[in-house]
């Protein structure tokens, strides 16, 4: 899970995405976060971003970190929330199945599969940023993310 800072929408989407595959043997699900930027390298989860999980039951433990092109070669999957965090981690792309591995992360929610992020209908697909803004748009935020997370688990489970 990728997100500019990795204090909110990543580690939301990473505790969603860890809590409902914990469980899972085959395939086994291991999830982790970062952030295209370094400002909140080795910080914890916004306070309102870990609130909103916590509320509604997951359990995660985060620390921020940046992405990196290293993380080409340890993922199988880089779920994207926005167009920055796209154009950034593809610019990092070593190669085309690299680039392959990269999506955004509302291209799994079953009312978004039809859009082509590729058309001008992508920031249809983007998880907007709910940074130091209201309980209710990190709600919202979460929302989205499980959404996509249900839709990923259906895709991965056939």
């Amino acid at each position: 899970m990728v997100c500019m800072g990795n204090i909110c929408r990543s580690p939301m989407a990473a505790a969603v995405l860890s809590n409902r595959t914990a469980q899972w043997s085959s395939p086994e699900i291991i999830v982790d976060s970062s952030g295209t930027s370094a400002w909140h390298i080795g910080q914890g989860a916004h306070p309102t971003s870990q609130k909103t999980w916590e509320r509604a039951g997951y359990k995660y433990s985060h620390s921020a970190r940046q992405f990196k092109s290293s993380d080409f070669f340890e993922s199988d999957l880089i779920l994207v929330m926005d167009s920055n965090n796209y154009k950034k981690v593809i610019e990092l792309a070593p190669d085309n199945d690299s680039r392959s591995k990269v999506f955004y992360l509302r291209c799994f929610d079953p009312a978004l599969s039809a859009i082509d992020p590729a058309s001008a209908q992508f920031n249809e697909l983007e998880v907007p940023d709910p940074y130091d803004q209201s309980s209710e748009v990190y709600e919202e935020t979460l929302v989205m993310i499980e959404r996509a997370v249900d839709g990923l688990l259906q895709e991965l489970s056939h």
